[in-house]
């Protein structure tokens, strides 16, 4: 049986009656886009979270998109970024029609590198977007420290760390605003598209929700420019039955992370390094190879699926290439491009499926001595 790198059947298989009965509550409903189960959803995330506010959208993208144009950032404002990250967050921010400029990573924790920061500022300069890349934090002290230096916003991109911490806080619940996708494969993702939108600004939740439907506070009257980016109700539904689930299915995934990391140890392989600061939850166990295409092809023919991520920087992708600023050295960003591989990784792996993750990738190195 082939062991995949993300599985969203086997969670729903995890989850089957549950999810079905909030899917029928939704057919059975008279209401199928922002409803009730959307309210309740935003309602509960916020809780979860820790903020005020929560908005649904239509996936994560919109979310960063919305999130950037709803603190009045657009046409040659910057925002900093990293470009280890999935092309969509620098999407999302050509798409609110801010120019990206992107940063190097940490060698170690492969985020957001602070020391960076300094060198490509200007004053076009308006907002930073964050990246939680793999399930754990940025180093938001440093982060929080620059903007607050120079009066910039922080937006966090949370698609990959839904209920991780920072100092014993959940992410999301930092900057001015928090973007979240609930793509299929993340912690708490939909069956299908979704995103979420966090902050403690009222009058910030407020324009949100007025740009992700045409602008509107009444039916039909657009106070803003806006668009449409609506959570539909099945998602919200599958949304909260999920969200109840979270935590224990983060925990699942951090014992996974502890086995892979006891088993892979004394290998000549770089397991994930966190930051003593936070507490990842694992969206992905990357590991560090100089023989990553080896392993990769490896681990494929036996069967077992590993992922890349990320195999292209985003500035050196045919979209971006030579056009986006950047640090004055990305070597980092492309040294991972090249040696970074994603073991399979979620909650409902076994233990006879972990022990041939392990073994194989052990075979493999000692093959290759």
């Amino acid at each position: 049986m082939k062991i995949h790198c993300a599985n969203p059947k086997a969670q729903f298989l995890s989850q089957q009656p549950e999810i079905e009965d909030a899917v029928l509550r939704v057919l059975r409903s008279d209401r199928y886009i922002l409803g009730t189960e959307v309210m309740a959803l935003e309602e509960e995330f916020a809780k979860y979270i820790g903020v005020e506010n929560a908005v649904g959208v239509a996936n994560g993208t919109d979310a960063l998109e919305i999130a950037i144009k709803a603190l009045g950032i657009g046409f040659t404002d910057e925002v900093i970024t990293v470009s280890h990250t999935a092309v969509a967050t620098v999407a999302a921010i050509e798409s609110a029609g801010a120019v990206p400029v992107l940063v190097d990573v940490d060698p170690l924790t492969f985020t957001m590198n602070p020391l960076e920061l300094s060198g490509v500022i200007s004053n076009k300069t308006k907002a930073i977007v964050v990246v939680h890349i793999y399930g754990q934090s940025a180093d938001l002290d440093a982060i929080q420290d620059f903007c607050k230096k120079y009066n910039l916003k922080l937006i966090e991109d949370v698609s990959q760390a839904h209920g991780a911490l920072w100092k014993g806080k959940r992410l999301g619940s930092f900057g001015d605003i928090a973007c979240f996708s609930c793509y299929p494969t993340k912690n708490l993702g939909a069956i299908g598209d979704a995103g979420l939108i966090t902050t403690n600004n009222n009058e910030l939740a407020k324009r949100i929700r007025m740009i992700r439907e045409y602008g509107w506070q009444s039916r039909y009257i657009s106070e803003v420019i806006g668009r449409n980016s609506r959570l539909d109700e099945i998602q919200a539904a599958i949304l909260r039955v999920k969200l109840r689930k979270l935590d224990s299915d983060n925990k699942k995934r951090k014992e996974i992370a502890g086995l892979y990391s006891e088993g892979l140890k004394n290998l000549p392989i770089i397991l994930p390094i966190n930051n003593s600061n936070s507490d990842s939850v694992f969206h992905l166990y990357v590991v560090k190879s100089k023989f990553r295409e080896s392993l990769r092809e490896y681990l494929t023919k036996r069967d077992i699926e590993p992922g890349i991520h990320y195999p292209v920087p985003v500035h050196l992708q045919p979209a971006y290439l030579n056009r986006i600023r950047t640090s004055s050295s990305m070597n980092v960003t492309e040294v991972l491009a090249n040696e970074v591989l994603s073991l399979p990784m979620y909650p409902e792996l076994n233990e006879t499926q972990i022990a041939r993750v392990i073994s194989t990738v052990k075979k493999f190195y000692e093959e290759l001595v």
